[in-house]
């Protein structure tokens, strides 16, 4: 399927998702929003798609709201709220609880929502010349797209205070040694870099890797006791699949296991 705002295609069971509108250095758009929503929705629910990859065309990965898609007359208030209940807080959601891993290639500036978007992927490649800024200070705003929850656990609270108030230009090596980010890649071996790692990890344990994603969420507001029962749990639950069994059986004849993502 053609779409306007975005690319989208799949590749030996790895998805590959690219904002599309270089020009505006992908700003989201409510049709963009849509489109992203539709082809992450059918990630999610394709079981040969066991890898997701974010990236951006052009120059920039995001630059967060298209101010202009909104249409309001000078002067007018406008619910932003609305905005972010229908379009910015399904996305994170999406990304945070889909039970395949995703990886995002940050190609040049990520900005507002931009930068929480990345950060909110299970690992965050970027280029050595992306930038990270919380933009959302210059217009009297919040970081959403869990920025607000994501900054002050990778980063901590002074940084993160000083991130959303400062708006500084965060570089990918400082984003790295921040912990705010996995790896930084030369601008020209991200994308080959990327989706090596994205082909490795399609030919994984799948149901692993999103039995350990809900562990790592919970763990942000469990305590130990109830994190050590969620594990408990869950190890119950990933010790009958059929990876595991693969896992073993494969570990006993001494041979690379075949894992099927079930």
């Amino acid at each position: 399927m053609a779409y306007e705002s975005i690319l989208y295609s799949v590749d030996g069971g790895v998805a590959c998702l690219t904002l599309n509108r270089p020009d505006s250095l992908n700003s989201f758009t409510a049709a963009m929003h849509e489109e992203v929503a539709e082809v992450l929705g059918q990630a999610a629910e394709d079981a040969a798609i066991r890898a997701v990859v974010i990236t951006g065309a052009g120059r920039g990965f995001c630059a967060g709201q298209d101010l202009n898609d909104r249409n309001v007359a000078p002067g007018e208030r406008v619910d932003l709220g609305d905005s972010v209940e229908r379009f910015y807080n399904p996305l994170i959601r999406r990304i945070t609880t889909m039970e395949k891993p995703v990886i995002c290639a940050v190609n040049g500036v990520a900005a507002g929502a931009g930068a929480n978007i990345a950060l909110a992927c299970d690992l965050v490649f970027a280029a050595r010349s992306a930038k990270f800024v919380e933009s959302f200070a210059m217009l009297g705003l919040i970081p959403d797209s869990g920025g607000t929850w994501h900054l002050p656990r990778l980063v901590g609270m002074a940084r993160a205070k000083g991130m959303a108030m400062l708006m500084p230009k965060i570089s990918a090596e400082q984003a790295r040694e921040w912990g705010l980010i996995w790896e930084v890649v030369d601008d020209d071996a991200l994308m080959e870099t990327v989706m090596s790692l994205a082909a490795h990890l399609a030919t994984q344990p799948t149901k692993g890797f999103a039995f350990t994603k809900q562990a790592f969420a919970a763990s942000m507001t469990h305590n130990l006791e109830q994190q050590l029962e969620l594990e408990k749990e869950l190890m119950r639950a990933a010790g009958f699949t059929d990876d595991y069994a693969e896992g073993v059986k494969a570990f006993l004849e001494k041979r690379k296991p075949e894992y099927t993502g079930r």
